[in-house]
């Protein structure tokens, strides 16, 4: 399964004991997937049989309604089956439409929209509104592979709604259009695990957490080897390069008619190609910092400089 499958399936299992949060999620259900019908049937349906199966706990729960769920093959194979329930009584359909003060969207024939804010005045209503849109048309991506949350709304005005609400809560959340639809979506990591929180989903977050940070730990072991590995590479880089200047010295002028600091210095970096800078001021007698040794280094860089300089001048 999934991590956005995992997701609905641990937010379909739980079922608010306030009905004014029950209110919420079915009236946030019905506006992304309900559909009333020719016959005036009120119809959810879904593709998770998971989400279909709380839908059917909310109504019995909530207006005292028993139905039941149907399924059906699905019109494009790849989907499998599709389940829904459809209420064909009008005294259930409208004590349904009454209680989540849902309205048929004149814009889409048969759409539904949730037009009074009172089904989400109360903070945990916007909660219970933000989960039943969520297990309607929402998705989260793997987090071992990136962090994306996204809400598709059938129009701009309930991505607009959903908005809102998200941002009361001080999630910044984005619209982008898609084709026809219009989507809500979040993709910062700390915004994503505030999303899950705001809906419940507390196993879905202590997954996510943990999986930020094993990928945390991991960037951090890849800045710390990447970091070493540049420090090793610029400080062999310095060695071949002091090797070839004290080689060149050696050649030209040979070491005997350097004084005895930079002579000694020369002949252990020869013998010792690998040794670091302190390592090396070790061995000198009397010993030398790190700074002592790098001076003297320098000093046979720049001789080697002048002497390749002064091949040059000949040459031409």
């Amino acid at each position: 399964m999934s991590f956005s499958g995992m997701v609905k399936e641990e937010l379909s299992r739980q079922i608010s004991s306030a009905r004014h949060c029950r209110i919420a999620e079915i009236a946030a259900l019905l506006s992304a997937n309900g559909k009333l019908t020719e016959e005036g049937h009120l119809k959810l349906q879904m593709e998770n049989d998971a989400v279909i199966r709380k839908y059917f706990t909310l109504l019995r729960k909530t207006f005292n309604i028993e139905t039941e769920i149907s399924i059906r093959e699905s019109s494009n194979q790849k989907k499998g089956q599709v389940y829904y329930v459809e209420l064909s009584d009008d005294k259930q359909v409208q004590e349904v439409l009454q209680g989540t003060k849902l309205v048929l969207d004149s814009s889409d024939g048969g759409m539904l929209f949730s037009c009074n804010s009172l089904v989400t005045q109360q903070n945990c209503c916007k909660r219970a509104f933000i989960r039943g849109a969520f297990l309607a048309s929402g998705s989260i991506s793997d987090p071992r592979k990136g962090y994306h949350f996204e809400i598709v709304c059938a129009d701009e005005r309930k991505a607009q709604q959903l908005q809102d609400i998200l941002r009361s809560f001080q999630i910044d959340a984005k619209i982008v259009q898609r084709k026809k639809s219009y989507v809500v979506y979040v993709k910062e990591g700390d915004q994503i695990v505030d999303m899950l929180a705001l809906m419940e989903a507390n196993v879905a977050l202590m997954n996510l957490e943990n999986i930020r940070i094993l990928k945390e730990m991991r960037n951090t072991v890849n800045r710390k080897v990447n970091c070493e590995t540049a420090n090793i590479n610029k400080t062999v880089n310095a060695a071949v390069k002091q090797m070839e200047d004290i080689e060149l010295v050696e050649k030209m002028i040979g070491f005997q008619n350097l004084n005895d600091g930079l002579a000694e210095i020369a002949e252990l970096r020869l013998q010792y190609p690998e040794a670091t800078l302190k390592e090396l001021g070790m061995m000198l007698n009397p010993q030398v910092g790190k700074s002592g040794v790098n001076h003297r280094l320098r000093k046979l860089s720049k001789i080697a400089e002048e002497l390749r300089g002064n091949n040059k001048e000949e040459l031409l």
